[in-house]
């Protein structure tokens, strides 16, 4: 079990993170803090390593065969890649949105319940059902078909359904990999406000390769490159460049390949 400890300031802590698959280094040397209850953004070209990172924080690169972590990931003081700690509930409570929309084959409410019965929920599920919508604003457009399937709702509506779903299991940290690549506008624009409401209560983490929402969502950007990984050989290894407030990283970046990235010469 995963005991907060309250004397940790920073919500999450990356401490020389080095990722592998196989032999192939992803990315490496990742310093960086992650402040509780703002958001934090990723960017960078792709390559680049910000997926492998943001699945790190829970665990989830553990599911890929051959993939390693060396440097330690602390989550409220404690390092989630230590011998005793069960990666189930470090994804509980750190929890994911993916990039496409991913309902379960249920209704609406039970896409809700589920995960928060099999986690033990004890309380009235009608009001979390209800709370966990609202919060993720999406309840006054599904109140009424709570028992339609989830797919019966449009693609930014299932985004929202999905945060849902991650909301209704009571995590500290709430992870995005690209959460509105495959939304319209409108749906962007309601997956953004949703953001700035959530991080009231929730610690949020988001790649994305849209530096206009970048400057909109986040407080914090880590932007991450590559570089080649040997004269000899093909491919390339990840790296975080520069990680900082997001108005100064868009105004004042430290580094000239940060200002490039955020200017699109490249990428």
């Amino acid at each position: 079990m995963i005991k907060k400890n309250i004397k940790s300031t920073p919500s999450v802590s990356l401490d020389n993170v080095s990722i592998t698959y196989g032999n192939s280094v992803a990315v490496k040397n990742v310093f960086c803090n992650i402040e509780k209850n703002q958001v934090t953004s990723f960017i960078g070209p792709s390559g680049c390593g910000k997926s492998t990172v943001i699945r790190a924080i829970n665990r989830m690169n553990d599911l890929i065969e051959g993939c390693k972590l060396s440097g330690s990931v602390i989550f409220e003081g404690i390092d989630i890649y230590a011998e005793d700690i069960d990666p189930v509930e470090v994804r509980r409570k750190i929890g994911m949105v993916f990039q496409q929309p991913n309902p379960f084959p249920k209704s609406i409410y039970e896409n809700i319940a589920f995960g928060a019965r099999v986690n033990g929920y004890k309380g009235n599920m009608d009001q979390l059902v209800e709370e966990s919508l609202t919060k993720a604003a999406v309840w006054d457009e599904c109140k009424d078909k709570l028992n339609e399937s989830g797919y019966s709702l449009s693609g930014g509506q299932q985004q929202r359904l999905c945060i849902a779903r991650t909301i209704a299991i009571e995590p500290d940290v709430i992870l995005m990999d690209e959460p509105c690549s495959a939304l319209d506008p409108l749906s962007t624009l309601k997956i953004e406000e949703t953001i700035h409401e959530l991080k009231k209560n929730f610690t949020i983490i988001i790649v994305t390769h849209n530096m206009q929402q970048a400057n909109r969502v986040s407080d914090y950007t880590a932007f991450f490159n590559t570089e080649k990984k040997d004269k000899d050989l093909s491919g390339k290894i990840g790296f975080l460049v520069e990680f900082d407030k997001t108005k100064k990283m868009f105004t004042s970046p430290n580094q000239k390949s940060t200002q490039d990235y955020i200017s699109g010469k490249f990428g």
